[in-house]
């Protein structure tokens, strides 16, 4: 089922208003698309356009008010929300600042707005704006949500996550069908593209992130589009797709052998099959993020922690990248519903790297499969 009943969004929005009740706040300010669908349902490529700011505000008790431009009035009439203010945009004098200044005077009259602040967060509303609106509330400064927002968002439902299994899917019957796009003498740009729409064709409503590396022992670069240059026997292949179904990301990678695989980077891909088994079984309720990575390190590395990457693995959800990190310093303790990648990497010798992606959702019992496993052995096309 595309969207979901305005059950979901009763839930998401009663959670954030008790927990907002323990901190005294009698508003909450959103601005970006991320967190202002997850309290609406509003999906909508128009956030593409930079031009026009977007605000929800969700209030101590009732429904959430949306205060957004006049094209965009329809579509969030069509959701569950009901109170939508608009102005026409883009207003050279004055681009809905006046408008929401006046619904938060009336929500909250006390000034005790917040707004998420913490890490991932941005404040979507030009400067200038934001300073207007403090003076007009006549205080000094927006409260920190204390990450209410951001920790209803790490917990998925049932539906949420059975959305991101589907995108999983979809992306698994594109990499099927690898054989008909990638061989030697194909050049990397054709197979990006070309990957882009087996992956429309299976199903995905759009393929906002693409990368890909090539290279014969591994691969320099993880996060580039691809150039000109044709695939040649023994190269090792990578794609690392977060294709979108219905609001909803998967994000995972698959490895390729061009012809045939070296013998080192045939051990590489083992090691980093042992790792991501390692942290399947560190993946437990009530395990932090910092034990699944170190778990997966552990085999990598001896427990080293080196590395240019950053992190083994992140949340994943309505964006291609959330929190937790699975870094050494992130202590978020894993709840059933979260749902997270596992993406360990190694170093070759005298060679680049090889990523492995896979997507999982915190289950009792353990981490749960999203994306289908992954080869034995790295695969030959």
């Amino acid at each position: 089922m595309r969207g979901f009943n305005n059950s979901e969004f009763e839930q998401r929005t009663a959670k954030a208003q008790a927990l907002m009740a323990e901190h005294q706040f009698s508003a909450i300010l959103l601005t970006n698309e991320a967190d202002v669908r997850y309290f609406t349902g509003y999906l909508t490529r128009f956030w593409e356009s930079p031009c026009r700011p977007w605000y929800l505000i969700i209030p101590a008790a009732g429904k959430p008010v949306a205060v957004i431009p006049s094209i965009g009035g329809a579509l969030m009439r069509s959701t569950w929300i009901d109170d939508v203010r608009t102005w026409r945009a883009p207003d050279m004098q004055d681009d809905g600042v006046t408008l929401l200044s006046q619904a938060l005077q009336q929500i909250a009259p006390d000034g005790r707005i917040a707004t998420p602040s913490g890490m991932q967060s941005w404040l979507r509303m030009p400067q200038n704006y934001y300073h207007q609106l403090l003076a007009n509330l006549g205080i000094s400064k927006l409260l920190c949500d204390a990450n209410i927002v951001r920790d209803l968002r790490m917990v998925k439902s049932p539906e949420e996550v059975a959305k991101i299994r589907h995108a999983c899917q979809i992306a698994a019957r594109a990499f099927e069908r690898m054989g008909e796009i990638a061989k030697a003498g194909v050049p990397l740009s054709k197979v990006w593209r070309e990957f882009q729409m087996l992956c429309l064709d299976e199903g995905a409503d759009w393929v906002p992130y693409l990368s890909i590396g090539v290279g014969e022992l591994g691969y320099t670069d993880v996060i580039s589009p691809a150039g000109d240059t044709p695939l040649r026997e023994g190269d090792i292949l990578m794609l690392d797709t977060g294709l979108i179904y219905d609001g909803y990301f998967c994000d995972y990678c698959r490895n390729f052998a061009i012809g045939h695989g070296d013998k080192q980077v045939q051990e590489a891909w083992h090691t980093l099959m042992r790792a991501t088994q390692a942290g399947i079984e560190a993946g437990k309720p009530g395990a932090k993020a910092s034990d699944v990575f170190k778990a997966m390190d552990e085999v990598l590395t001896g427990g080293k922690g080196i590395g240019d990457t950053g992190r083994l693995g992140h949340g994943l959800g309505t964006q291609l990248t959330e929190l937790p990190s699975l870094i050494a310093t992130d202590h978020t303790i894993l709840q059933e519903g979260m749902v997270i990648t596992l993406e360990p990497s190694i170093v070759l010798t005298d060679g680049g790297v090889i990523v492995h992606e896979d997507n999982y959702v915190v289950a009792a019992n353990g981490l749960q499969a999203l994306s289908p496993a992954a080869a034995t052995d790295l695969p030959i096309l």
